[in-house]
């Protein structure tokens, strides 16, 4: 009973803000545009750089959990290949929701509520890793002339090279800087919970084999593929907890933006994308029934 209230806990904000998120979405349509980009701009760009450049945070311990991270998406992308052909779907259309999670909505927020700001720091490195292969491998996947250069020019890869060159060079930054920093940080995590409530409720789906197998698939290998690597590398027991949690989070929205903007059967992956949200509601309680301690 302990665990499940714990669990419950973890999972309520969450749930909470993204229903608000759609009750508004529903209610008022909102334009989301701006405040999406302000986010990704500023927001979220200086909580990355506040939790890197954190001197609690040594990048080094954090080496391990990058790899496995990579390595985890890097195989879910593999089986959602192979996914597609048994579905005789185009892999460009199954894969990448299948790859690619929603490590930033839900990722942040519930490592967050899970492991508390000693999770923060790993939660950061999985929400980097994951958008790293997103913004690169991602567009040369749907279209293979795509330029992939301009992802290190993306403010949040910035900033994390800001954070990581003041934590490795162990700079001291100014008190009252780096609390206006954070005052901005600490925006990103509600506005991101919000924001995919809103979106959630412009993505439409059909009942199909392809979207309801996809949706499963994406954390069952996800979570498979984290286990596995946090195992082969060794990682620490938290970091191995928070890549589990990592591999159990749904396909990315971002997956249904990426599909539309190359015009990659853009319905079938919000399809994708919406039914595997609603399964994250499974999955994710199931992930932390496994990882929270007893």
């Amino acid at each position: 009973m302990d665990l499940f209230v714990r669990i419950l806990e973890v999972i309520f904000p969450v749930i909470a803000v993204v229903g608000v998120g759609v009750w508004a979405g529903r209610l008022h349509q909102p334009e989301m545009a701006v405040a999406n980009r302000l986010n990704m701009d500023y927001f979220t760009p200086a909580m990355v750089f506040t939790v890197l450049a954190n001197g609690d945070f040594h990048v080094r311990e954090f080496t391990g959990l990058a790899i496995a991270a990579a390595l985890a998406m890097l195989a879910s992308g593999l089986i959602g290949y192979l996914t597609a052909r048994l579905l005789n779907e185009a892999p460009k259309t199954v894969a990448l929701p299948i790859m690619i999670n929603n490590s930033g909505n839900l990722g942040i927020p519930l490592a967050l509520l899970a492991f508390g700001k000693e999770g923060m720091a790993a939660a950061v490195v999985l929400f980097l890793v994951s958008n790293t292969i997103h913004f690169s491998i991602g567009p040369w996947i749907l279209d293979h002339n795509a330029r992939v250069s301009a992802v290190w020019k993306t403010p949040v890869l910035i900033a994390a090279g800001l954070g990581l060159t003041c934590n490795l060079l162990e700079l001291h930054i100014w008190a009252p800087l780096m609390f206006a920093l954070r005052m901005l940080g600490d925006i990103s995590v509600p506005l991101m919970l919000f924001a995919l409530g809103v979106r959630l409720c412009d993505v439409r789906f059909s009942e199909s084999t392809t979207s309801l197998v996809a949706a499963i698939v994406r954390p069952v290998a996800g979570i498979s593929m984290a286990a596995l690597f946090g195992w082969a590398l060794s990682l620490p027991p938290l970091q191995t907890a928070e890549l589990i949690l990592f591999g159990s989070l749904p396909p990315a929205v971002m997956n249904y933006m990426f599909a539309e903007r190359y015009n990659q059967e853009p319905h079938k992956v919000a399809s994708i994308v919406m039914i595997g949200n609603i399964a994250g509601l499974v999955f994710i309680p199931l992930a932390l029934w496994v990882v929270l301690p007893r």
